[in-house]
Formats: structure tokens, sequence, C-alpha cells
């Protein structure tokens, strides 16, 4: 296996995209617009863990609607869609379903609020105290099956899949906490889905999943293996894209890009907030500008 872990190394080019925002989360939207000739642009942001409760150590789970409002008033006029990478609620620390409920209903009006495009990827706190199903009929993904946990959707050229890990070892799914968050698996019939997603498609391929892929321990997913196998073997994977390690993280393995973004919720105000902008030129080369705290860095295919 061809691995190089980076750990954040950014080269001048990246450096250069990065610093516009020191000293301000953003540039303007005519001059973002000035500097591109990008053929698509999506917006990323992950692990908000909204919830109307204090905050635990690192934890800043109120302020996290103010931070995605940032996020979603900034990627307005700039992207074709916005998708978050999961964990997109919390829980009180006595689970009430009711409360939970609401918390996921006042960040998905803050998160539809502009963009007309949204998706959503599921996290393994989107379940701590809701099913699925739950989570799906007070969400909107885009031109997508309200019942879908895992799908895809084509834009610009390209093929976009979202994966859903958040399945025990034993196959079933998670529901209301039944689950220990470090056993995250990809069952049989998803895998058989993305075989044939990749094998019936012919464009370029970005993938999205919030457990990681790029590795083994607590926060990968227990069959990463056997997944980027097939990604690899398709020829068609550009980059993943995951959430879930706050701290965030890069990776190139046998030729694919797998990038963590930087958790919202971590860190107090709005200098710690993290988002990104993923721009794909007419080479289809990738690069994520990172806003905030969220690190940029070049995709190149």
């Amino acid at each position: 296996m061809d691995s190089q872990n980076t750990e954040w190394i950014i080269n001048r080019r990246d450096f250069l995209k990065s610093s516009a925002t020191v000293g301000t989360a953003v540039i303007s939207t005519s001059t973002y617009a000035a500097t591109t000739t990008s053929k698509l642009r999506f917006g990323m942001v992950t692990d908000p863990h909204y919830a109307d409760i204090d905050s635990r150590g690192s934890r800043y789970y109120r302020q996290s609607l103010a931070k995605v409002k940032e996020c979603v008033d900034f990627m307005e006029q700039q992207v074709g869609f916005l998708i978050e990478l999961g964990d997109f609620k919390d829980e009180d620390s006595q689970p009430n379903e009711a409360l939970t409920l609401s918390y996921l209903r006042a960040i998905e009006n803050v998160f539809r609020s502009g963009v007309k495009r949204t998706y959503h990827v599921l996290g393994n706190h989107d379940l701590d105290s809701i099913s699925k199903s739950q989570f799906l009929s007070e969400t909107t993904n885009t031109g997508i099956s309200p019942e879908a946990t895992f799908y895809n959707f084509s834009l610009a050229g390209f093929q976009f899949i979202v994966l859903d890990a958040n399945f025990r070892s034993d196959g079933e799914a998670y529901d209301h906490g039944n689950f220990d968050w470090t056993d995250a698996n990809i069952p049989a019939d998803q895998l058989g889905w993305l075989k044939q997603q990749l094998n019936a498609n012919p464009f370029p391929v970005i993938v999205f999943v919030h457990q990681l892929l790029d590795g083994v321990g607590s926060h990968y997913i227990n069959n990463a293996s056997e997944v980027r196998g097939l990604l690899e073997a398709s020829g068609k994977v550009q980059a993943v894209f995951h959430g879930h390690q706050h701290a965030g993280q890069y990776n190139r393995i046998n030729g694919i890009h797998y990038y963590t973004l930087q958790a919202v919720v971590e860190g107090k105000g709005e200098e710690n907030n993290a988002y990104a902008i993923v721009e794909i030129d007419a080479d289809n080369n990738l690069s994520v500008i990172g806003y905030r705290k969220a690190t940029s860095k070049n995709l190149d295919a």
C-alpha cells in the first residue's frame, strides 16, 4: 500500500490560498470570483454537534448555530452545493428524543437558509437518541430519496457518492444510541451498491463518509481496507472527504486523496470555526480552500 500521511504539510500554492484568510475568515464574493476559472465549486462543513447545552471541554455546542450560519452565508453565492459531513447535532447528557429533534430542526433551518443544493452524511452522533429515518425526515438531500442513507448524484462531469458507515459489526444499523462509536462498518449490501455505482458511471468520483477510511483505529471504519480496495480498483476515485476526527488530517493512499475536515464544534468563538470550498478546475484537479481554522490543500489528479 502506497500511503503518504503529510500531517498537513502545505506547499507554496496552498499557503498563498490559505493566507487570504489570515486575520479574517472570508474574502469577498467578488474577489473570489475574480481568481477562479473552476468548472465546479462546492462547500463542506462538518461536526457542528449542535445542541442547546453548555460547553463540555473544548466543545462549544451552542455556538455551532452561529458558526454554521457564517458558513452558509459565505457559501451562498459561491458554490454549486453544500454538504455537511456528519455529527450535525448532539444531545443532552440525559438523552431526550424530543429535545434532540428540536436541535436537529434548528441546525437544519440554518443549513438550508442559503445554498439551494444541500446534502448530509450520517454521523454517529446523528443517531445517539433518534433513528436514521427520524434524521432523514427532518433534513433535505436535494433530489435524493428521503429514505436513502447512502446515495449518489452527478454534477459538472463528476459523480459524488455518499456512504453510511453507521452499522455495527453484527450488521445492525445505529439507532437511538445502540452502538459503540468505535464500531463503524459498511455492510455487504452497501459495498455491492458502491461497486455497481463505480462500474456503471464513467465520471471521475468524489466520496463522502463520516468515519475515516485511511487507516486503522477508533476513528476508522472497521472494513476500511475492503472499501479502499473497491475505490482503487475502479480507477475513478480522486478524493474521499471525512469528518469525525476533529483535528483533521490528510493521507494519500494508492493515488487517492483522503482529507479530513476540522470540526466546527471545537473551540470558542468565530475564530474557531472551520469550513472549506473545494474547487475543481478544467483539468479535474481539486483544491481545498480552507476558512477560519480549516486547512487548504491541493489534491491534484
